[in-house]
């Protein structure tokens, strides 16, 4: 086989290509890129120099453009991949701008870089190990590419993000994020309706053509779009910079027609609608997006319902939004928030006190048991945001778990809203005595306050095991989430093992519509695959401790936990904690 540099020189040698080593300042090239409808037009280049090793084995051509519509828009977000050829062969592709340059100075990528296999290191990557929080929904995006260029920065021309079927609310809340890693969200900007069915002809996907990276489609669509900037035979390459830097990924593309352009003070931008399939990026590098044209993608069918409250003034009543998503570990998360967000903005009131319960399945291929959500949320203004991380966190922790076999089949959500905020705190809790023998059975009584003052007295038995050490034993009364971020922790010592493993982590999350009562000691123990083992003789401690390191090792604790009790406080919300001690006596 031949290396890699070869191979390139090979490819060089064989395609008219112009290389980076022969450009020359004051040199003449000619642009294509689409300003109306489906319509291939030229724009000029003028060469300003080449800026070398501006990044890792990156180079960049720096070129005024200059005709057809961008004497009156400058640089188009919607042109990155636009192909510039110098003699008759291909050069590049515009992928770079300077922010609120007064001219339209572009960066264009090499094209050897674009074909480069070593591209497929992405600047994000997998995460060592997923975890459950609300970061993990972003947390393999990488920001926009940049760089610095004698004091001034040099930047990825933004991905125009066009939304469809979703409110502006959920449109400006994700704006902040999306544009981080290089997404340009477009408001009251649709990516297009329903697309053709039939896969578009081949020849339509050209150098100099749109396309839209379609990400969600159906009663709430987001495309993506730019412009090809080489074709060899079925495999297509565009954009001239990352998308995502997701690496591999089965992202569909549509092709595209431009309905018109918008000139800004800021930053102009092309607004295009999708018509019909086309293909399916398959790499998403920091120099290019490369696919294959003709190829469908897998996507995931999506239904979300949201129920407002009975017969309340006003209600949205009953909703049902029904889409198809992309699979990607990265991007179907983030994809499943916003949709989740919009779907109870759409329907139900956003501010003032509110509650919201989430149940749900995301179903997975070849017969892997579903994840399931049952969960609700309370609060003052923020119930949609956290009801949306409530089915995008599960989602990320198990598609970044780095198993092959968790493969998203369908997601179904069901919300139901109420315009009260149906909340208990944990007020008070003890036992009904300080001292208890061995086999002995106490009373706890745990007191919940509502926000109006209203209190609710919850009473549950605990037995203290036969033959239990003299000494303090611990209770600590608390909601399910403290509970759940107590077990998750030890999953930095204890990873799964398996895909199942992984599921049923998520699965056994506590809800927050109950109290937990653990019952616990101050001395060393062990978690075993999410079971306590409390105190073990120390022989097996020896051969845990020496697992620790070891994939789904036992995670050693500074507590051993002894039981745990959960008490149903129906459909309302718990927070809180209290702790108190029995003192075990022989």
């Amino acid at each position: 086989m031949l290396p890699a540099y070869l191979l390139i020189a090979a490819m060089a040698a064989a395609q008219p290509f112009f290389p980076v080593s022969e450009v020359r300042p004051g040199m003449r090239g000619e642009g294509r890129t689409v300003f109306e409808g489906n319509r291939i037009e030229a724009f000029q280049a003028e060469i300003l120099g080449v800026l070398e090793n501006i990044g890792p084995r990156q180079s960049l051509v720096l070129a005024r453009l200059s005709g057809g519509a961008l004497d009156r828009t400058g640089l188009l977000q919607g042109m990155s991949g636009s192909p510039v050829y110098v003699d008759g062969r291909l050069l590049g592709a515009v992928a770079m701008s300077f922010p609120f340059s007064k001219e339209p100075v572009a960066g264009i990528r090499p094209i050897e870089e674009m074909l480069r296999p070593e591209t497929a290191v992405t600047v994000a990557g997998l995460p060592a190990r997923a975890t459950l929080h609300a970061h993990a929904v972003t947390a393999g995006f990488a920001p926009r590419g940049s760089f610095e260029s004698a004091g001034t920065r040099l930047q990825d021309i933004a991905t125009p993000l066009s939304f469809g079927g979703f409110t502006q609310r959920t449109i400006e809340q994700f704006a902040g994020q999306l544009r981080r890693i290089g997404l340009e969200p477009l408001q009251g900007v649709s990516s297009g309706g329903e697309l053709g069915a039939a896969m578009a002809a081949r020849e339509l996907v050209q150098p100099g053509a749109m396309i839209s990276v379609q990400l969600l489609s159906g009663d709430m669509n987001v495309g993506a779009d730019g412009t090809v900037t080489h074709v060899e035979g079925d495999r297509v390459y565009a954009f001239g910079h990352r998308f995502l830097a997701v690496g591999e990924t089965e992202l569909p593309f549509a092709r595209a027609e431009v309905i018109t352009l918008l000139p800004s003070l800021s930053t102009s931008f092309k607004i295009s609608a999708a018509r019909e399939w086309a293909g399916v990026i398959t790499r998403d590098t920091s120099a290019a997006v490369s696919g294959h044209v003709g190829r469908q993608a897998t996507l995931v069918p999506v239904t979300i319902s949201v129920e407002g409250p009975a017969g309340a003034p006003g209600s949205g009543g009953r909703m049902v939004y029904r889409m198809q998503m992309v699979r990607d570990r990265f991007l179907s998360p983030l994809l499943l928030q916003m949709a989740t967000f919009s779907a109870i903005d759409a329907t139900e009131r956003m501010l003032g006190a509110g509650s919201l319960t989430l149940s749900g399945r995301l179903a997975f291929e070849g017969g892997a048991e579903p994840v399931r959500l049952d969960n609700m949320y309370a609060g003052e203004g923020n119930v949609p945001m956290q009801a949306s991380l409530g089915a995008a966190v599960p989602l990320a922790y198990v598609l970044q778990s780095g198993f092959e076999g968790l493969r998203l089949s369908g997601v179904e959500l069901n919300l139901r809203t109420f315009n009260e905020k149906r909340l208990w705190r944990i007020d008070q809790a003890w036992p009904s005595r300080r001292t208890a023998r061995p086999g002995e059975a106490l009373e706890l009584t745990v007191v919940l306050t509502g926000d109006n003052g209203v209190e609710r007295v919850h009473r549950t038995n605990y037995t203290v095991p036969p033959g239990a050490p003299s000494g303090t034993l611990n209770f600590t009364v608390t909601d399910g989430p403290a509970a759940n971020l107590s077990d998750v922790q030890h999953l930095v010592h204890g990873p799964a093992r398996s895909a199942g493993q992984v599921v049923s982590l998520v699965n056994s999350l506590r809800s927050s519509t109950a109290v937990y009562v653990r019952v616990w000691r101050p001395e060393p123990g062990f978690e075993i695959q999410g079971r306590s083992l409390p105190k073990p003789p120390s022989s097996v401690s020896l051969v845990l401790s020496r697992s620790q390191t070891a994939v789904g090792g036992a995670a050693a604790s500074q507590v051993s936990r002894i039981a745990e009790l959960s008490i149903a406080a129906g459909e309302a919300v718990v927070t809180g904690t209290r702790t108190f001690q029995v003192e075990v006596k022989e």
